[in-house]
């Protein structure tokens, strides 16, 4: 290479890096200066900050284009996007074919050279004239036909290169294997795991000694077929591979010996342990070498044959336990992309839907994965072979063909299992136990207070070692995953071990397992700290394979985790449990027993929370009216059924009789319960919400900040049921007018809300919601988009399209979209979410009319006066009827459609009604409420219409009033 000394930096993926050290190598052998992060990056710098700092410091950029260089979430798109963005020179050059589709709009116009499918000699002149660009020459050219070729090595430029210490990189990309190579055949069907191998690479090369890593895990996980693939990737770049399978390690001298007579220094007449101990020698002295110990189990017995030098030692194993003599490297299933990245190489025209089904059945274990696509691509369905998972999980698993693979998901584990058995009998009854739980983990402490009680676990019951000492051989038999404090088996590991379980031996297991979740107690299912250990408790009692929903003593224990469910915003698992606990429960005790009540309850309530009212009503009902009979209308059960009723007949639009339920409940509560009992909180809380839908707001909001007060002393800031009414307090100054104060409460809510429950809890989205609607009112369109967008997104994969909570999402964005202009869009939202309300909810429904008034709002702006108006005469009539003529609601759609009237040049009509209307909004919202101000301007541009401007001048005093009326949306 010619030319001035120049300093690059060199952009790349992190699965080319050898391209990237290839390159790297030649330009400072060049005399040029190279800014490498695997060379001049230590670990724990900033990497933003080095990235930046190299950028500023180089002349150009030598990005290595490949299809990972364009891959999403890579961090060399920040690269480049910064040397296009100063117009900084980048030098681009192309290490594999890819498509011009795969290449960004931006560096699609930029001149490349290509490196990939060119003898080293031909590559290195390729970058030559990449980085010199193409100079013209400065002397006559040499006669092409005479000379001899150049030495590709040696220097030709200034200075003195400064190379990264170790050998001449080779040239990426060949596909020659080295002379010493036993390997066998890759495996076409490999896919996936390209971050485990950068990360195995990269830690192989930080060694500058002999390096040597584990790769551990369970079985099926895939290590072997790492570690395969590693070996053929990285082939070209070492002068000897070797594979060894390690599972019994007395014959790895065998092995060695065989590689000992390849390289020359194999005796005849020695034994086996002398001719490896030769081997381990002759490597010593030597470089870029791979030995590959295959299924390694103990590492005492494995570090004595360890090779030493300048080279790599790859182990794979079940056994996490080698940190002393190598570095591990932990693997886990497959993650959900590549699960389903793998099912659509593997199964072709499998659908979108059913791709991640069976990633999910399969727990996207790798193994499993590839014995599914092998049975399935030899003419089964997908809905089938999943139908088998579950019906006869043991045999499935012994079926299909899984390249790479020495034996079936089933034949593995069985065979793992039956030696932790026969060497460790209580780790093998552990195991057993812990298949019939949930696939999730399984607190260590509870299996020690449960002890005791544990028929099926041989040994001494007050051993204080256990289950410590049983855990230790599961995890070095890959069986189970001991992380922190519990341990954790697949699904499909724990469905292979249930399949060798004799039926006596289950019904045995099942009463250890009710007996493990009988000793938890993770405290009140109300209170979000408690939530994390019932989340865990949960998952175990729902599981399919042990059956706890009729053992009486598991029975408060499953009605709180129901309770668990509804509050921490699960509301169809929570249904799903209580639909099945009800139904047993009320064979074994009938209907009138407490417990199937409290159930019926639960089952009533979360039912509503999946927005499903119209199927609430009548479980709510029927738990009301046996409770009723049963236990007396003043008994602390009754009122919470009493309490739940009042709420869906709020949610149905009845408000009349809703309202005079949440007054009665809330009576009865005083008296029984006291005003500070969480259960009277609860009542107040509802009748506030009941006054607010009546249009009665300043009474709701001080009985809000009551309730508030007195949650915040009895059960602290960051309780649900306080940021519940802190959320309310907000909402009630906004419709107060107070929307500055609405703000800053809304604001700080949010903040607690997302702390303590997190982005997706309802409570969360009530009060992101509700401060949407504030800043809506105070004119912050762009934020308030923002946070409806946002909302909306989260409610529709978390309850669906047609959720009462989505659709009042729906109606925010709708809302704020005509705020910003785009009015279009605006109706589109506005009709689909009157369809479907009315569908829902019927033409008299308040939200309905919501609707239909934002609906004649859009119409308006469109100029489309005469449909603005029939909607808003007949959305009036109704609200009329339902509400009355003084709600808030009623007077707003009374408002509207005098604008609209005005439109049509109905002015004196316009007058009239505005001129009533703002006189109700005076009486009833006070002469500062925002409603009233706009009407009064509504009015005062209307008397101008009619000629009447000193009265018009007289309303507005100073004030100058708009001259084109404005509509208001719900």
């Amino acid at each position: 290479m010619t030319g001035t000394a120049q300093r690059f930096f060199i952009s790349y993926a992190g699965v080319d890096r050898q391209w990237a050290e290839w390159v790297g190598w030649h330009l400072e052998r060049s005399g040029h200066q190279v800014r490498l992060d695997v060379w001049d990056w230590r670990t724990g710098d900033d990497f933003v900050e080095r990235m930046d700092e190299a950028l500023a410091q180089s002349d150009a950029v030598v990005a290595l284009f490949s299809k990972s260089y364009f891959e999403p979430g890579r961090w060399t798109r920040e690269e480049w996007s910064a040397v296009v963005g100063r117009r900084e020179r980048l030098i681009p050059v192309a290490v594999e074919p890819f498509t011009d589709a795969e290449v960004p709009p931006l560096l699609a116009t930029k001149v490349r050279k290509n490196l990939y499918a060119l003898d080293e000699t031909s590559a290195i002149a390729a970058l030559r004239e990449a980085v010199d660009g193409g100079r013209r020459p400065s002397a006559a050219p040499a006669f092409p036909g005479g000379g001899a070729p150049g030495v590709p090595d040696e220097p030709v430029g200034p200075g003195e290169a400064v190379v990264p210490d170790g050998p001449r990189p080779r040239l990426p990309g060949s596909t020659e294997r080295p002379e010493l190579w036993n390997v066998r055949p890759a495996n076409r069907d490999f896919s996936g795991r390209e971050a485990e191998i950068e990360r195995l690479r990269a830690g192989l090369l930080r060694g500058r000694r002999s390096a040597v890593y584990t790769l551990h895990g369970m079985g099926g996980f895939g290590k072997t077929q790492i570690a395969l693939e590693y070996a053929h990737r990285f082939a070209d770049q070492y002068d000897l591979v070797w594979w060894i399978d390690a599972e019994q390690s007395d014959q790895i001298p065998v092995h060695y010996t065989e590689l000992a007579d390849r390289v020359g220094v194999a005796v005849a007449e020695a034994g086996a342990e002398l001719n490896a101990r030769a081997l381990l020698r002759y490597l010593r002295r030597q470089s870029r070498w791979l030995v590959i110990l295959d299924n390694a189990e103990d590492p005492e017995q494995i570090e004595p044959w360890l090779p030493e030098g300048q080279g790599h030692v790859l182990i794979t194993s079940r056994n996490p336990n080698w940190r002393r003599i190598a570095q591990p490297m932990a693997l886990d299933v497959f993650t959900r992309a590549d699960s389903l990245a793998y099912l659509r190489s593997r199964i072709e025209g499998i659908a979108e839907e059913q791709t991640e089904l069976l990633a999910k059945d399969l727990g996207d274990l790798p193994l499993a994965l590839a014995q599914a696509a092998g049975v399935i691509e030899n003419g089964m369905t997908v809905d089938r072979y999943r139908r088998l998972l579950t019906e006869n999980t043991g045999r499935i698993l012994r079926e299909g063909e899984a390249p790479g693979y020495s034996a079936s998901l089933e034949a593995a584990v069985s065979i793992a299992a039956g030696r932790l058995a026969d060497r460790h009998p209580e780790a093998g009854a552990l195991l057993r136990l812990a298949a019939f739980l949930g696939p999730e983990p399984i607190p260590t402490e509870w299996l020690e207070n449960a002890r005791p009680h544990l028929a099926t676990i041989p040994g001494d019951p007050d051993d204080l070692m256990w289950p410590q000492a049983a855990l230790e051989p599961l995890r070095r038999y890959g069986l189970a995953r001991i992380d922190g404090e519990a341990l954790q088996i697949h699904r499909l590991t724990q469905a292979v071990l249930r399949d060798h379980v004799t039926p006596e031996q289950t019904r045995a297991i099942h009463d250890d397992a009710a007996a493990v979740l009988a000793v938890v107690a993770p405290g009140d299912p109300q209170s979000p700290v408690s939530w994390p250990l019932w989340a865990t408790l949960t998952s175990h009692l729902t599981a399919q394979h042990i059956g706890v929903r009729d053992r009486a003593e598991l029975r408060a224990t499953l009605l709180d985790a129901v309770h668990f469910l509804i509050r921490s915003g699960r509301p169809r698992t929570a249904v799903e449990l209580a639909t099945g606990l009800r139904e047993v429960w009320t064979t074994q005790s009938g209907p009138d027993d407490l417990d199937v009540l409290s159930c019926t309850q639960y089952l009533g309530h979360a039912t509503s929370d999946l927005g499903d009212m119209w199927a609430a009503r009548p479980i709510i009902e029927d738990a009301f009216a046996r409770r009723r009979r049963t236990l007396g209308d003043d008994h602390p059960d009754t009122l919470k059924s009493a309490n739940d009723l009042a709420a869906i007949l709020g949610g149905l639009g009845e408000y009349a009789e809703s309202h005079r339920m949440d007054e009665e409940t809330f009576a009865r509560r005083r008296e029984v319960l006291g005003e500070d009992h969480p259960e009277t909180f609860q009542s107040a809380n509802n009748l506030a919400a009941s006054l607010r839908v009546l249009g009665d707001y300043a009474p709701a909001l001080r009985m809000d900040e009551d309730t508030f007060a007195r949650r915040r002393r009895v059960l602290g800031e960051d309780h649900p049921d306080t940021l519940q009414s802190a959320t309310n307090v907000g909402g009630g100054l906004a419709d107060v007018g107070k929307l500055p104060e609405s703000r800053h409460t809304l604001e700080d809510t949010v903040a607690r809300c997302r702390r303590t429950l997190g982005d997706d809890h309802y409570a969360t989205l009530a009060a992101v919601s509700r401060l949407a609607s504030t800043l809506f009112a105070l004119g912050e369109y762009e934020e308030a988009r923002r946070l409806h967008e946002d909302i909306l997104a989260r409610r529709r994969r978390l309850v669906g399209d047609d959720h009462h909570d989505t659709l009042t999402s729906v109606n925010g964005l709708a809302s704020t979209l005509h705020g910003l202009g785009e009015y279009e869009e605006a109706r589109r939202l506005h009709e689909d979410n009157l369809a479907r309300r009315r569908r829902l909810f019927g033409d008299d429904h308040p939200d309905t009319c919501t609707s239909a008034l934002n609906l004649a709002v859009s119409l308006h702006s469109a100029g489309r006066y005469a449909e603005a108006r029939l909607m808003d005469e007949d959305t009036l009539a109704r609200r009329r009827r339902a509400l009355g003529d003084d709600h808030p609601d009623t007077l707003r759609t009374a408002e509207n459609l005098a604008v609209t009237l005005h439109a049509l040049r109905h002015h004196s009509e316009a007058v009239r009604l505005l001129e009533d209307t703002r006189a109700r909004q005076r009486r009833v919202l006070g002469d500062d409420h925002p409603d009233t101000q706009r009407a009064t301007r509504n009015l005062a541009n209307a008397y101008i219409s009619v000629g009447k401007k000193f009265k018009a001048q007289q309303l507005m005093a100073k004030k100058k009033p708009k001259r084109r009326l404005g509509r208001k949306s719900r």
